[in-house]
């Protein structure tokens, strides 16, 4: 008995190190992914949470936007229109930049973006838009299988840490609003009331999963759509954070200058990165939370440039999603005492 445990760890250990060959390696210090259109081209970009070390992970002459973190690091999810121009689709690269892989082998005349990672690892959720069709939708997928499964419609997913809720946003007849799924039951809530917070949009969870960031509109619609009548009133657009019940509402950017859209908060909750034109270019800014301290991470360039889209990684907080060899070490050596 004791020696066919043995030879099933063996097994176990051969079949996890040829996983693990797989995966990239996790980036050892804080990392942050984000879009930007510097060079003419959309790409996936890595830098440092002070704005060092800006580096372009994709190279690619096509579109590519849009990127997530796995929940251990290694690998980045992204939307790219590589396959056929402007019709995008879901991408896996390691988080060096290299193994791209599409994520369907299944061709859609539609979208296919706006992914977001399940904390294990296995699931994702996204969106989908064909607009010649007028078909619109929010899907549930696994890694490894073509069959998706439809979600309570939303859109701008945010997988919440404990796994049993995807934020997303909802549209209704007066704005948009935050709303939570429960992945078990598919059951919807919507915790903030229209008076609080009219337009709601781009959640972000804590670490802790006791509230998010979100980028949103306190103000009403004009009546009259003038252009520049509207475009003073998009420009109101700012960020604020919220308890995960609705309580706490506070706004953290003013409404000065240009709107302030798609928060991400930093694993700790202390800092949050959102966007907001400067100068003609859209560029990333990182706020302390507590502090109000803000910093510029991108800056122009010789391009009109949009750099967007935020999404934080930190190995203190990353979680072990992915077979840890060390584990079958310890084991091994258990046995081997017995």
């Amino acid at each position: 008995m004791r020696l066919k445990m043995i030879f099933s760890l063996i097994l176990l250990m051969l079949m996890f190190g040829g996983v693990c060959c797989v995966f990239g390696e996790a980036p050892t210090t804080p990392k942050i992914l984000f879009s930007s259109s510097r060079d003419g081209n959309w790409e996936v970009y890595m830098m440092n949470p002070d704005g060092s070390e800006q580096v372009n992970l994709t190279q690619h002459p096509n579109g590519d936007r849009g990127a997530a973190w796995s929940p251990t690091g290694e690998e980045i999810l992204f939307t790219s229109d590589r396959r056929r121009k402007h019709v995008w689709d879901l991408y896996l690269m390691d988080a060096d930049g290299t193994n791209v892989r599409r994520v369907f082998k299944k061709k859609v005349e539609g979208w296919r973006d706006r992914p977001a990672w399940s904390p294990d690892g296995k699931r994702f959720a996204y969106n989908y838009t064909d607009r010649s069709r007028g078909k619109y939708g929010f899907y549930l997928g696994i890694f490894g299988e073509e069959d998706v499964e439809p979600l309570p419609y939303g859109t701008s997913a945010a997988w919440s840490p404990d796994g049993s809720e995807i934020a997303c946003i909802v549209s209704h007849q007066f704005g948009s609003r935050l709303a939570f799924i429960n992945v078990d039951t598919r059951d919807r809530e919507q915790p903030l009331p229209d008076k609080v917070l009219l337009w709601q949009s781009s959640p972000s969870w804590s670490a802790a999963g006791d509230r998010l960031a979100i980028s949103g509109n306190k103000h009403p619609l004009p009546v009259i759509l003038e252009r520049e009548l509207h475009e003073a009133w998009a420009d109101k657009d700012t960020i604020f954070i919220v308890n995960r019940d609705g309580t706490g509402l506070r706004q953290l950017v003013d409404e000065a200058g240009s709107e302030a859209r798609w928060p991400a908060l930093s694993p700790d909750g202390s800092q949050v990165l959102y966007t907001q034109e400067i100068n003609g270019h859209t560029q990333i800014f990182k706020l302390d939370i507590n502090t109000g301290v803000r910093t510029q991470l991108t800056h122009g360039g010789i391009f009109v440039q949009a750099n967007y889209d935020g999404d934080w990684f930190d190995p203190a907080y990353a979680l072990p999603v992915s077979p840890q060899p060390d584990l079958l070490s310890t084991t091994w050596g258990e046995l081997k005492k017995e």
